[in-house]
């Protein structure tokens, strides 16, 4: 026992893994800024490849499940033991940034890598796991792939059309080899454990000078992905005022009564966060001389209760239905409604990497995640299932994301440590 809490982690070994596999991985994208992985595609099946030889060349075993999901095994002590996933994804969103997914695939590469340098052998299996799909701006489907590989898509999820080609989620995994009605038979796993390392989505470890933190929630989602307003196009020099049904006032007076709501309802202590994160008024109909006649948006409603989300629902509808009767020819059409639980994550998870993290000296504050995440999905589905935020800033999804590599080397570190003082007990 002694012997592991003394034991110092392969530093120079952790940071040039991350380094160079971070580089091979981003190295694979298409054309144009930051980095696009789509989910279900060529790019990123060549990044699952590129972590596959990674794996292999460490002694990994090597499987995936009809999903495509890919697992690679450092065999531990006792094979019937409970073992320890660790992972992320790969796919981006369109022109996202250099980490979110990434550093979680690489960090726990980095973690095998370093037990294998220090010639440690695991109380049980090692599980590196690199799930698909879990970005959902490609299918309307939360954590498709870590949801099937766990038995838990709906029917109508394999129906799901991606954004950009309007091909659904079965054909995708078909083009890339896979098997939807394999996929349609899977079973759930045995319930074990996960750990995912991701990037903070916000500031506060940033703001607050922290390199890592532990999550031990993530918020759910309820969200309006092709909502429509509807108006009454007209001449911009022609209409009065009085008689308009203007879609892009109606639209900006929503936006101004949901973001009120927000405060409200923060205000009375409630968790929720209100975004449109897409606005559209600018279709070849659209015109300068016209008054808009139509407007298209979505709605990204998030918390960590589902009352929350459920009032704020309500409040929404009740905002339209004020609208739509103070300013006659405007009608709203939300459209399809998805969403993703909030969960609770695994306070014995959260110890495990807090012993660790004090091995060498950390004290990680434990925090909300707000972005949804594949360990949600595990978690969701019995597992216990912890998150290691890492130090984020220049915002997430986008080109500009930020991550210090030395950051992610210290969470995996403490990883590490937890892993061997595990091993040796």
């Amino acid at each position: 026992m002694s012997e592991t809490l003394t034991l110092t982690p392969p530093r120079a070994l952790i940071a040039d893994i991350i380094s160079r596999v971070l580089a091979r991985v981003n190295a694979i994208t298409e054309d144009g800024p930051g980095w696009t992985r789509p989910s279900y595609s060529a790019l990123e099946s060549a990044a699952h490849a590129v972590i596959e030889e990674e794996a292999r060349a460490l002694g990994c075993d090597i499987r995936r499940d009809a999903a495509g999901n890919l697992f690679a095994t450092l065999p531990g002590g006792a094979r019937h033991a409970t073992p320890l996933y660790i992972g992320s994804h790969l796919d981006t969103v369109s022109q996202g940034g250099a980490y979110d997914g990434q550093a979680g695939v690489i960090g726990a590469l980095a973690v095998i890598a370093a037990l294998r340098a220090e010639g440690i052998t695991p109380a049980c299996d090692i599980v590196l796991t690199v799930t698909r799909a879990e970005e959902s701006v490609w299918f309307p489907v939360s954590y498709a792939g870590s949801r099937a590989g766990l038995g838990r898509l709906n029917p109508e999820d394999f129906d799901a059309r991606r954004s950009d080609t309007g091909l659904t989620l079965a054909e995708h995994m078909t083009m890339e080899g896979f098997d939807p009605e394999a996929v349609r038979r899977l079973a759930a796993p045995a319930p074990a454990r996960f750990l995912e390392f991701h990037i903070e989505q916000g500031p506060v470890l940033h703001d607050a000078g922290e390199p890592y933190a532990i999550v031990d929630a993530v918020r759910g989602g309820l969200r309006y992905r092709d909502a429509q307003l509807h108006g009454i196009w007209a001449h911009s020099g022609g209409a009065p005022r009085a008689s308009r049904a203007d879609a892009v006032v109606a639209i900006a007076e929503l936006i101004l009564a949901m973001d009120a709501v927000w405060a409200r309802m923060l205000e009375a202590g409630h968790d929720l966060t209100v975004t449109f994160g897409k606005l559209d008024a600018a279709s070849p109909q659209h015109a300068m001389a016209k008054v808009p006649g139509q407007a298209g948006f979505c709605l990204d409603l998030r918390s960590d209760e589902v009352a929350t989300l459920a009032e704020a629902d309500a409040a929404l509808k009740a905002e339209i239905a004020r609208i739509e009767a103070a300013r006659p020819g405007i009608r709203f059409n939300l459209g399809a409604q998805s969403r993703s639980a909030p969960a609770s994550l695994s306070q014995r998870m959260a110890e495990f990497v807090a012993g660790g993290a004090q091995a060498q000296g950390d004290s990680p504050r434990r925090m909300l995640s707000g972005g949804g995440h594949d360990a949600a999905a595990f978690g969701a589905a019995g597992w216990d299932s912890v998150m290691v935020f890492i130090r984020n800033w220049n915002g997430s999804h986008c080109p500009e994301e930020a991550m210090d590599e030395a950051d992610l080397a210290r969470a995996v570190a403490a990883v590490f440590l937890a892993i061997a003082k595990e091993s040796s007990e």
